[in-house]
């Protein structure tokens, strides 16, 4: 009789075990499932997008309708990107895609926060891209910049200096700016980068942390034209020895003080 019981008892884990399993491997399929409809809904979604925009004639007419599109949460920033995106495969640089980003940034904040995103990771992975594509990207965010329709803390995550660059990056960062003084003018652009409000986000692309960055900032803007905008940093690059004769003046000061004491 034991060993029966025993032999149920068998039987019965090896069921619940067998229907343990049957309903993970259904967990799975319907996992599996969410996914690939998620996937088709976003491949459905970008195809949807590229269309509107390459069917449209002006950039306000292409906003109308991509406003229409039935976007998901957290489909939104797909959406922007894919306005990026298609503006970088154009041969040359379309104003058209530049004025669709702006035309979004200034509807909602959340799309200007979402540019700011974006640009980072462009410039993160912008050595990935060839040549053509780097400058359209640049252009669509120079014409972000230089129409206020997105905030220029997105500066912050540049930092000119040798280590912290690529010969891509600085392709970027050349064209960026050289766009932004176009439309803006040098005097401009200059007071722009001087704003003490806006220091701490400027900081490493003007930068005052040793003077062989300094240096290399100064001979990047001045190599591509800019020079102008660097004036402060020079200023600063001047009076480094000053600033630290100085520093060295206070601590001896501040020792003498603590021994006579």
């Amino acid at each position: 009789d034991e060993e029966e019981e025993e032999e149920d008892d068998d039987a019965d884990a090896d069921g619940e075990e067998e229907e343990e399993d049957e309903e993970d491997e259904e967990e799975a399929a319907a996992k599996q499932e969410i996914m690939d409809q998620t996937e088709t809904d976003l491949v459905n979604l970008r195809r949807t997008i590229y269309l509107t925009i390459q069917s449209s004639m002006q950039a306000d007419e292409a906003a109308h309708k991509l406003l229409k599109l039935q976007t998901k949460d957290g489909q939104e920033k797909e959406l922007l990107r894919m306005i990026i995106e298609c503006g970088i495969q154009e041969k040359t640089y379309m104003k058209y895609y530049g004025v669709l980003a702006e035309r979004f940034c200034k509807l909602k904040r959340e799309h200007a926060e979402h540019f700011d995103e974006l640009f980072a990771q462009y410039y993160a992975t912008v050595h990935r891209l060839e040549t053509n594509k780097l400058r359209n990207v640049a252009k669509i965010f120079a014409h972000l910049l230089h129409t206020d329709a997105m905030a220029w803390n997105c500066l912050e995550y540049i930092h000119l200096n040798e280590e912290d660059t690529t010969s891509s990056s600085r392709i970027f960062i050349k064209i960026l700016f050289q766009e932004i003084s176009e439309f803006i003018g040098l005097p401009k652009l200059k007071d722009r980068l001087a704003d003490p409000f806006m220091a701490q986000h400027f900081a490493g692309l003007m930068p005052r942390d040793n003077p062989r960055n300094t240096r290399f900032a100064i001979n990047f803007f001045t190599s591509i034209g800019l020079g102008g905008i660097t004036e402060g940093l020079r200023d600063h690059l001047r009076n480094m020895p000053k600033m630290i004769m100085a520093q060295q003046n206070q601590d001896q000061d501040s020792s003498s003080s603590s021994s006579s004491s």
